[in-house]
């Protein structure tokens, strides 16, 4: 995982971090409400502008690529019309799975900004990292832990509610 320049190691993010992400937990908040695992994602341009937002639609689409990740890919790559998305900045509430990387990688994401790990589809460096693999030909700078405790937490509560 990298840093970006200016950034501690620590819990020091941006205002920006900060305020895109909690665009993405609106967005993992709605999930949650359709009965949706809650992960929202957006992304933005280098210029700071939301190309797209979106939120888990795998149950409402049935559709099980339909991933808020998936669905942003493909709304910013119909309105920049380019597949490649350079220059921008992924926010996500939890860390993208191994399909999900693998799509971020292809439209050449310039950054991966996430909420919380997920320790049994993380594909950004908890089962497996596909943003740094030097196989592929696309490295993709993470940062991870922004709003990770509120992004945690929503998570949480939804699997336990379903377990109840």
């Amino acid at each position: 995982m990298q840093s970006l320049p200016g950034f501690s190691s620590g819990k020091g993010f941006s205002l920006d971090h900060l305020a895109y992400m909690e665009l993405a937990l609106e967005e993992a908040r709605r999930a949650a409400e359709a009965e949706e695992v809650p992960v929202g994602a957006l992304l933005v341009s280098e210029e700071g502008r939301v190309l797209a937002c979106d939120r888990n639609r795998t149950i409402e689409r049935c559709d099980p690529t339909a991933h808020a990740e998936i669905l942003v890919l493909r709304d910013a790559a119909r309105i920049l019309g380019n597949y490649r998305l350079l220059n921008t900045t992924l926010y996500v509430s939890v860390e993208p799975c191994v399909m999900c990387m693998g799509a971020l990688v292809h439209a050449r994401i310039r950054r991966l900004v996430y909420g919380t790990a997920d320790p049994r589809w993380g594909g950004a460096g908890s089962i497996c990292d596909l943003s740094a693999d030097p196989r592929l030909n696309h490295r993709i700078e993470v940062v991870s832990g922004v709003l990770e405790e509120p992004s945690r937490a929503l998570l949480q509560a939804f699997f336990r509610s379903r377990r109840a």
